[in-house]
């Protein structure tokens, strides 16, 4: 594959995740005229938003399954015409009940997008992995600042909600034209054969094997636990800036949007750093002990400058592209199974937006101080996560040079 053709290809999958940013916040940024056109509450929005993380969870597993039997660039078309049948679903929607179904396609669009790109990325670029999956956070980012901005456009203005809607079904379709003209590399699964051997010589190496199986559980809970760091911070923080810190509104909001200018900073500090300077294991250990301290000054100093430095370095850090550095990192321990791994991976992630509302829920009865105190626990357990995977890449190099005499790439460069 040339250069310019790789680019192209890039291009189409990044393109597909500024949309994916919209539609995460669409919902919730056009929550009033939504309520009124299903007749409901703006809580009856609410329920119809939780639905994207059930469809997300439906179909995950099973797409990086089969993407890595059927090739990365169908379900990347898949992905796109579900997210378009979800943006005309809830344009169409009279009541809730047809909302609701539409916001599982979104879910299940989430999933089959996820299980095509991050694995096509990894094999385009194969010594770039997490730079070029911690990208797909930028675009996401960027397209969570931009769809603001036009429904407020669009209000101001008095126009038709849909019109941002409508922008996204053309985005979809524009890009499903063009994709269809793009090259994907070859798949990584190695033949039956190749298989064969590869077990066999792992068979061989029982100590490997089992740090192997260890790592891939615990960059599992890490998914989930990298999830609901940021996921819970971005959800009450401007609850926690209004009732514990007593701000007014405007001021509360401002420190969601202080994380999310921290977000995208950190994704490209991230971007920058990782695999240039520093190593996605080091990276991810330093990232989670750095979110942890913010999320402590924020809790234990409820003040109005402390929140603010705290929002921003949060963002950097636990919403700046961590989780994407963990794939990277399991799909690295499983090279054979990228789409699978990306599918065991995000679901974690996707049981951590679904759980995680439900246990702050019951938290919020004692207080919302008590929220943050529950995500500094979170956070305990990530950093814990990163040393454990610290350790056993050392120690799996470590047994990759007892048994093999000649090492010409080892897993992590230390």
């Amino acid at each position: 594959m040339t250069s310019t053709e790789r680019f192209k290809t890039t291009i189409c999958l990044y393109h597909n995740y500024l949309v994916h940013g919209m539609a995460i916040v669409i919902l919730a940024q056009n929550m009033t005229v939504l309520s009124q056109q299903w007749h409901v509450s703006d809580a009856g929005v609410s329920l119809v938003i939780s639905s994207l993380g059930i469809g997300r969870l439906l179909v995950l597993y099973l797409a990086g399954t089969f993407s890595d039997r059927l090739g990365r660039k169908l379900f990347v078309q898949i992905g796109i015409l579900t997210y378009t049948l979800f943006f005309i679903g809830i344009i169409v929607s009279p009541n809730i009940i047809v909302a609701y179904f539409s916001g599982i396609l979104a879910g299940m669009a989430n999933s089959f997008l996820d299980s095509g790109t991050y694995p096509a990325l990894m094999e385009l670029y194969p010594k770039r992995q997490a730079t070029a999956n911690i990208m797909i956070k930028a675009f996401a980012s960027i397209g969570e600042l931009l769809l603001p901005i036009i429904v407020a456009g669009l209000d101001h203005f008095e126009l038709w909600y849909g019109w941002s809607f409508l922008l996204c079904i053309f985005l979809m379709v524009a890009n499903f034209i063009f994709l269809r003209l793009r090259d994907f590399p070859k798949l990584s699964t190695l033949p039956a054969s190749n298989q064969d051997t590869t077990s066999t010589e792992t068979a061989s190496k029982p100590g490997l094997t089992l740090k192997k199986l260890t790592l891939g559980i615990v960059l599992t809970i890490f998914g989930y636990i990298s999830m609901a760091t940021f996921y819970l911070v971005s959800q009450w923080l401007t609850k926690y800036g209004s009732d514990v810190i007593h701000l007014n509104l405007v001021h509360a909001r401002m420190l969601v949007s202080v994380y999310s200018v921290g977000s995208i900073l950190g994704v490209v500090v991230t971007a920058v750093l990782v695999e240039r300077i520093i190593k996605p294991v080091w990276f991810m250990l330093i990232d989670t002990i750095v979110s942890l301290l913010a999320l402590l000054a924020l809790t234990l100093i409820p003040t109005w400058g402390v929140a603010l430095v705290s929002s921003f370095v949060i963002g950097c850090s636990a919403a700046g592209g961590v989780m994407q550095l963990g794939l990277t990192i399991m799909s690295d321990t499983f090279p054979r199974a990228k789409g699978r791994i990306t599918g065991i991976y995000y679901t974690a992630s996707g049981l951590a937006s679904f759980t995680i509302p439900v246990f702050t829920a019951w938290i919020s009865q004692y207080g919302i101080h008590d929220i943050m105190w529950f995500d500094v626990m979170i956070a305990v357990i990530g950093v814990i996560c990163s040393i454990v995977v610290l350790g056993i890449g050392r120690e799996k190099e470590v047994l990759q040079l007892k048994n093999v005499k000649e090492v010409k790439q080892p897993l992590w460069r230390f």
